[in-house]
């Protein structure tokens, strides 16, 4: 016969995200002129209580002491805590209900606030064991109940030894008192819990660490809110990817590796085994090979708008979803653009490399303002139709050209032929993609066809543009300044030396790629692409998704999501179906999408199903990836 199992849960930074009674100092304390040094005092005693380091039983009477709290504090403190509940709590509330004969709440806190807290998660109150407080007449909180064992030093030992519960136990909690039942033979294991506070002296002493209850649950092969624990999700970041994608990732519960400069592709190939997500910039090369080595990599976020240094055929072939930031920073490489355009026009650069060499050069000579020159976009995109809006302002008259059909803004003038743009354009500035067709389509003909001393710029893709074309453009003349963001080499760190024939010409800013090096714009792409991510692992949605067939899905709500990526060949739904009937499983939604490569099926469905039905939707031909969502 199967022995029963007990789950003992800690409430303080456990179940909720605080110390309770360090946030009740907030509410009593308020106006208090020292309050911040007593908090300070109750937060030094809280922690060396939970640490082991000094008597819980003399921390306690001291912080009630500092707290000088009434029973009207309570109220407020139970309004904030509720709204504090760990994140993995509140997303596995069918846990506690379901196992609610199981779960005791242990705790060193008090029932008056904890009871409130926890019955909400259908926790019975009889398996709630906590401190309670003593009041006087005025409601002033004096002390609390001496005879409850939990006031005292090895508290939850002697608990427990009462309790004497018959079966496998098993302790959640972030503090030294939670060990010290696992310690004293009290319990199977003890799970330090990592997901509000990081006590080092507590998991030191424990059996395993819980990032969240995810990971305790998935570990007890026990329901839960989620697929699979997220720390489990390993994210490999590259090339200084903002901190705020870091922050966000770590905020969801993902392990993150960081590497500031770019990888080869030798040592991408070895880092990227067991990676789920894979985030880099523009200079890291995703290539077949390394797919080959990604055995867990489930999608890969580009930090910038091109997508060109990642093979998204095989990303498709593997079944990895890929992620850009196509607006994020279109308005600081505008910017970019105005400003060299304006610089350019003036002959600033040069001027200002005399000044620095001691050279007094004052003279209008080829110094003209940007007001009524005609400027050629090339590629009116989102940053080619930005440009034009910004251009217009400043008194430009505006030209462009694209192979796809695009609305103009404002006055903006379309040209049918890109000959016809050269011809017209004072000034000449590049905003196509990375596709491989456009590699080295401005050459020396497109510079012929511009007009004389015209100034040219570009600053989207490096192999585009011939360099040893525009150099002889700039050295005869025929280009009387340039200004270049983007080369077909460039260094994989600020280490390497950057080398390039552009080097020393007369009236040309060069730039080392930071279009869209802006704080601004890299915390908006380091804020946009993690959202995709997430989106994606957590609901399936690829919306936004630059290879993927793009669903946006509705919210899942009780039911269970399967997610098939599969080639696109004929018959795969009607056999993902006929897997699903043979299994009597209630379809609540199905959602197909698919381009030339792959299909994309995602089917919502009831709770209740036999687990077999999983292993055969592995199995249906033509699969490429599958995973269920809870």
């Amino acid at each position: 016969m199967a022995k029963d199992k007990y789950y003992i849960i800690d409430f303080d930074s456990t179940f909720t995200q605080v110390e309770a009674l360090d946030e009740l100092g907030e509410i009593s304390l308020a106006g208090e002129e020292n309050k911040d040094e007593i908090l300070q005092q109750i937060k030094d005693l809280t922690n060396g209580a939970m640490e082991g380091r000094s008597s819980f039983t003399e921390g306690l009477s001291k912080r009630l002491a500092l707290l000088k709290a009434n029973r009207r504090h309570l109220k407020p403190l139970i309004q904030l805590l509720q709204t504090k509940v760990s994140d993995s709590i509140k997303r596995n509330k069918e846990f506690f209900q379901t196992y609610a004969d199981h779960i005791l709440i242990v705790s060193s806190g008090f029932k008056e606030f904890i009871t409130p807290i926890v019955t909400e998660y259908g926790i019975k109150e009889e398996n709630i064991y906590a401190n309670t407080f003593r009041f006087d007449e005025q409601g002033n909180i004096i002390g609390f109940d001496e005879e409850n064992l939990l006031c005292l030093d090895r508290g939850k030992i002697k608990l427990l030894e009462e309790l004497a519960l018959e079966g496998d136990v098993y302790v959640l909690g972030d503090g030294y008192t939670d060990y010290e039942i696992k310690e004293a033979g009290l319990a199977n294991k003890f799970y330090a819990f990592t997901e509000n506070v990081v006590r080092d002296s507590v998991v030191a002493k424990a059996d395993d660490v819980a990032p969240s209850l995810d990971e305790f649950l998935y570990q007890h092969k026990l329901p839960m809110a989620i697929s699979y624990p997220k720390n489990r999700i390993r994210v490999l970041l590259l090339e200084n990817v903002h901190p705020k994608a870091v922050e966000l990732f770590k905020r969801e519960g993902y392990q993150i590796e960081t590497v500031s400069g770019a990888l080869s592709e030798d040592e991408l190939c070895e880092r990227i085994r067991n990676v789920s997500v894979l985030g880099i910039r523009s200079k890291t090369q995703v290539t077949k090979r390394v797919l080959e080595h990604a055995n867990k990599l489930m999608c890969i976020g580009a930090f910038c708008i091109g997508t060109n240094q990642i093979d998204l055929s095989a990303c498709l072939d593997a079944g990895v979803a890929v992620f850009n930031a196509p607006y994020s920073n279109t308005r600081s490489v505008v910017e970019l653009a105005i400003g060299e355009i304006i610089m350019l026009c003036r002959n600033a650069v040069d001027k200002s490399i005399k000044m620095h060499q001691g050279i007094w050069d004052k003279s209008a000579t080829g110094s003209v303002e940007v007001r009524d020159k005609k400027l050629g976009i090339i590629g009116y995109g989102s940053i080619g139709a930005q440009l034009s809006v910004l251009a217009e302002a400043l008194g430009m008259v505006v030209y462009y050209y694209d192979v796809v059909e695009r609305l103009q803004l404002g006055n903006a003038r379309k040209c049918e032929t890109l000959k016809q743009l050269l011809q017209i354009a004072d000034i000449v500035s590049l905003h196509v993609d990375g596709r491989t067709s456009n590699q080295g389509m401005f050459g020396a003909e497109e510079f012929a066809a511009m007009k004389d001393g015209a100034i040219f710029l570009n600053l989207s893709r490096g192999h585009i543009v011939d360099l040893p074309a525009l150099v002889e453009a700039i050295k005869s003349g025929k280009v009387r300044g340039a200004a270049v963001d983007v080369y077909p080499y460039e260094p994989a760190t600020n280490d390497e030396e950057f080398v390039s024939e552009l080097r020393g010409l007369p009236n040309v800013i060069l730039t080392p790629h930071i279009g869209g090096s802006t704080q601004e714009a890299q915390e908006n792409i380091g804020t946009f692409v993690p959202s995709r991510i997430m989106e994606y692992i957590n609901t399936g949605n690829s919306y936004q998704s630059v290879n993927f067939p793009n669903i946006q899905l509705p919210e899942l709500k009780n039911a269970h999501r399967l997610i098939h990526i599969h080639q696109n060949v004929p018959g795969v739904l009607a056999n993902i179906n006929s897997v699903l009937a043979g299994n009597q499983v209630n379809i609540l939604g199905q959602y197909l999408k698919t381009n030339e490569q792959i299909g994309y099926v995602i089917t919502d469905i009831d709770k209740l199903y036999d687990k077999k039905v999983i292993e055969e939707m592995k199995r249906v031909p033509a699969t490429i990836k599958f995973r269920i969502l809870y």
